[in-house]
């Protein structure tokens, strides 16, 4: 798109915003220092780098959709990972599962996974101006098969998963320590029911404990960031989750963690943003994994829906932006995975822009009068404001496509070269 025909559009744009009361340049300002950790689990449908474990499915993964040219390999991965970089304004993060690390093609058991195997990561992310977090995988292997992972009444099934995490916290420290920035590790586990438990309580219990084993080991929050994900239901665990909200929230604010909301992990008429709030009373920070569910927790692309904006208008209205990490948590094999990528990324730097743009202090002064009419009339006249012209000077301040010009570009990446890897 033509720099003296974005200029034009953002001048334009920016006196209607100001107008009503936006400071738009403070905003643009902003949304420069925003980084987003991208998910490297897109680009080949949760599979991995094992050479045993992640290709056993199961364990509540589940990804839909054949699109050819999925990554193969970690240098696949990282090719299309500098694609998505390259057409996503701003410096961002990257988010890593521990089945993808480089296992010097031998079978490495998750309880024996080193900082060795995420040594490449390491220096690939320092070449690009990255910085890392991390993940334990406690899925798609033989040990997860029975529902039950930190919270198996097994003990060698719960140990060796303990092992795992203890593993992945060591690894994310190293992490953070390498590249000067706090890595954040977070636990999610599939652990639940199909249908209905008896012994509720027992499996809480020994996730109880299991947490308690595994935190026992402490690091500097300057290397490491602890998180912990709940989840509504899942696959096999539709009557049962060992690690609900609930759940979370208690042991997280007890032992000073930090709750990470998924925004396809909840009822789906819950407003996730209304937790902000919330949590923030208690908490002093906390992690968002976006995604989009539809109808369930199909982690759906995010796209610039009404859930989305709603969920970074609460977070921009409670000045908590430095208080929340987010991070990017969807998989989709039925498009263009590279693309995926990026349409989700943008949209949610778009959602946090037009959150910053609100005319927030008129829009305060109107609600403390109780002058609800005027709130309303106004967040109603804000949804047509030109958005669009503001996305597109962003992008073209990050020397970034503008508009749909992307577009081009990942159908062109597609044919010259994913489309040649099958």
């Amino acid at each position: 798109m033509d720099n003296q025909k974005i200029e034009k559009a953002y001048k334009e744009a920016k006196q209607k915003y100001e107008e009503i009361g936006s400071e738009p340049d403070k905003a643009v300002q902003t949304i420069k220092n925003i980084s987003l950790s991208i998910h490297c689990w897109q680009g080949d449908d949760v599979a991995g780098f094992e050479k045993s474990g992640s290709e056993h499915k199961g364990g509540g993964i589940a990804v839909t959709g054949n699109y050819p040219g999925k990554a193969r390999t970690v240098e696949e991965l990282r090719q299309d990972l500098k694609k998505v970089y390259s057409l996503v304004p701003g410096n961002h993060r990257l988010n890593l599962h521990a089945i993808y690390g480089e296992f010097g093609n031998r079978a490495i058991d998750r309880d024996k996974i080193k900082p060795e195997h995420f040594k490449g990561w390491i220096d690939w992310a320092g070449e690009n101006s990255l910085r890392l977090d991390f993940n334990c995988s406690c899925f798609s292997h033989p040990l997860a098969d029975s529902g039950y992972t930190l919270s198996s009444k097994n003990k060698e099934i719960r140990y060796f998963w303990i092992d795992h995490v203890k593993r992945c916290r060591e690894i994310g420290a190293y992490m953070g320590q390498e590249l000067d920035s706090p890595c954040i590790h977070n636990i999610w586990i599939p652990d639940g029911s199909k249908d209905i438990p008896v012994d509720r309580k027992g499996h809480r219990d020994l996730l109880r404990g299991s947490l308690d084993e595994i935190f026992s080991e402490e690091y500097p929050k300057q290397k490491l960031k602890d998180s912990l994900e709940s989840k509504l239901f899942g696959i096999g665990s539709e009557s049962y989750v060992v690690g609900s909200h609930d759940f979370y929230m208690g042991y997280a604010l007890t032992n000073q963690k930090m709750i990470c909301l998924d925004t396809g992990h909840f009822h789906p008429t819950e407003n996730i943003g209304d937790k902000i709030s919330a949590i923030l009373q208690f908490s002093d920070e906390l992690l968002l994994h976006v995604s989009r569910g539809v109808r369930w927790d199909s982690d759906h692309i995010v796209i610039l829906d009404d859930p989305t904006r709603n969920l970074f208008e609460e977070v921009v209205r409670c000045s908590c932006l430095d208080k929340v990490h987010i991070a990017l948590d969807f998989f989709d094999a039925s498009l263009n995975r590279v693309g995926a990528w990026v349409i989700g990324a943008r949209a949610v730097l778009k959602a946090i822009l037009a959150a910053l743009l609100e005319p927030k202090e008129r829009l305060l002064k109107a609600e403390n009068e109780g002058d609800y009419f005027s709130r309303l009339a106004l967040l109603e006249e804000f949804r047509t404001m030109p958005l669009g012209a503001m996305w597109d000077y962003f992008c073209a301040l990050m020397d970034v496509p503008s508009g749909g010009e992307w577009i081009n570009e990942i159908l062109e990446y597609d044919q010259d070269v994913t489309q040649k890897r099958d």
